[in-house]
């Protein structure tokens, strides 16, 4: 695990801290050539420096959010984005957690992807890459 990704779970109280350090180990172990970092305050991973998948603390939990996950067509993501391709799910605890569910979702997450990396370039529009 990344560091800095380790340092962000190790702030979040005890039991979001379960539910991060689990979320880390499976993407790690799911997207081993992902680089991941530290990216607007909280995790996320790259692939060809296009963002995939990130997690971070809202009110209603720890969020997972994979970029182009409007289009996996997968009902339990059910926080779609409203001007983007990004679809999410919240986890409570580390019991919520399906871990082949997520397995499925991740491997999605490298065969539909849009290009948020040029995105500012081409003003707001996105492009379908796979």
């Amino acid at each position: 695990m990344h560091p800095d990704i380790l340092k962000y779970n190790q702030s979040q109280s005890p039991e979001h801290q379960l539910v991060c350090d689990s979320l880390a180990l499976i993407i790690d172990s799911e997207l081993s050539d992902a680089e991941s970092k530290i990216w607007h305050a909280h995790p996320v991973w790259f692939i060809d420096q296009n963002p995939i998948v990130g997690y971070s603390l809202q009110k209603a939990g720890i969020r997972l959010m994979f970029w182009s996950g409007a289009d996996f067509d997968e009902p339990a993501l059910n926080i779609l984005g409203k001007k983007f391709k990004d679809a999410s799910v919240f986890y409570q605890n580390i019991n919520d957690i399906d871990a082949e569910q997520l397995k499925v979702w991740l491997q999605k997450s490298i065969d539909i992807q849009w290009d948020y990396k040029n995105i500012v370039r081409r003003k707001g529009q996105l492009l379908r890459l796979k």
